[in-house]
């Protein structure tokens, strides 16, 4: 939850569609999507690899189709896991079809290498028949010929030119259940081309930094791109593009929405990054909680600051926080006031316990409420 005035975020209003049982546009919350690496074709590789999304805390899961025996496996992907899965396809427009027809919630098409316009439409009419909706995937590096002739070659105007022109194909054919995408690996082609057909349009946005590279430097790339859209309202679904695991895109898809106040997932931790000031090992006490509270979903707020420099003031902005004292004894906060002390040896165990009856405190008196709502 948001304190300040200044900490709000005024969202671009969106038509709303449906992936699946997930709501994506207009008042939806923003989901938080990944891509599975495993072919395919591996069923038993490709489910694993998706409840591991989906105990990261995924909405919506894309699996690549290049060929027949992928969208023949996909039926039995989809059957096994409890997030809606998005058809990926590429320049083989019978794989829509198929996708379609296996149970997919959603196919993503790239419009610049699917062919002609009568096959787009065949896949619309494949979507339209088994209730999926679509995405219009564009990329910079495959815009279509004519578009790279007009403008010499990628930039902002050229990928919302092809959005625009293939959402009109879409729409000319009565079909409206679409999100859209332009994604370029470049930061600032991509920012500036959502910016411009966010104010052209009012379809829902799947944003992206795409290609952005390995776990480091690929979040970093991203948390700078796909935060300049949602602090400015832009965005409706999410990836985060990683050579990484499909669960790493995750944690960081919802590690970027958590520090926009956008939507809130699990136990948040405010640490400071330690110096000589420190009582305790402030590095390691939070890799340990991470690890240690990862399977919470309960929306938590957890400060660790060293010393008290700034641990009264971050407590005070959380639900339990611990600060650094002498002697080996550090301070624990509850709800922003000082509660008790505890000898470092019991600190871990102790803030874990403490962080799991809170949770379990919050979920009983949600479901109480929705009890009595009832």
């Amino acid at each position: 939850m948001n304190y300040r005035e200044y900490q709000q975020i005024d969202r671009r209003k969106s038509r709303q569609i449906s992936v699946g049982n997930v709501k994506v546009g207009g008042d939806a919350p923003i989901s938080v999507q990944t891509m599975t690496n495993t072919l395919t074709t591996d069923v038993e590789a490709t489910v694993a690899q998706i409840l591991r999304a989906e105990k990261a805390g995924v909405d919506i899961v894309r699996v690549s189709c290049p060929d027949e025996e992928s969208t023949a496996a996909l039926k039995h992907i989809i059957k096994r896991v409890n997030v809606p899965v998005v058809a990926d396809i590429h320049f083989h427009y019978k794989r829509g079809i198929e996708a379609a027809e296996a149970g997919a919630a959603c196919l993503r098409i790239n419009p610049g290498n699917i062919g002609s316009p009568e096959r787009v439409r065949e896949v619309i009419k494949a979507a339209r028949d088994h209730n999926c909706s679509m995405r219009i995937g564009v990329n910079a590096g495959s815009l279509e010929k004519h578009l790279l002739e007009k403008y010499g070659e990628p930039n902002p105007d050229a990928l919302v030119e092809s959005a625009l022109e293939h959402a009109k194909l879409l729409q000319d054919h009565d079909f409206h259940e679409f999100k859209i995408s332009v994604k370029a690996s470049d930061v600032f082609m991509a920012v500036a081309a959502y910016q411009q057909l966010a104010e052209q349009c009012d379809h829902p946005l799947h944003i992206g930094i795409t290609e952005a590279g390995g776990k480091r430097a690929g979040t970093v790339k991203s948390s700078i791109g796909l935060g300049s859209l949602l602090w400015a309202g832009i965005g409706d679904t999410m990836r985060v593009s990683l050579s990484a695991e499909p669960e790493e895109e995750v944690h960081v898809g919802w590690d970027i929405l958590k520090s926009l106040g956008l939507r809130h997932r699990g136990v948040r931790i405010i640490s400071c990054p330690s110096c000589a000031r420190q009582g305790f090992n402030v590095i390691k006490t939070v890799e340990t909680l991470e690890e240690r509270l990862a399977h919470l979903e309960t929306p938590i707020t957890l400060s660790i600051i060293g010393c008290v420099v700034n641990g009264p003031g971050e407590a005070l902005m959380t639900d339990i926080g611990l600060t650094g004292g002498g002697g080996g004894r550090h301070m624990v906060y509850a709800a922003g006031k000082t509660d008790h002390t505890i000898p470092e040896e019991q600190m871990i165990d102790h803030l874990v316990e403490l962080v799991e009856t809170k949770a379990a405190q919050i979920e009983a008196e949600k479901a109480a409420a929705k009890q009595a709502a009832e």
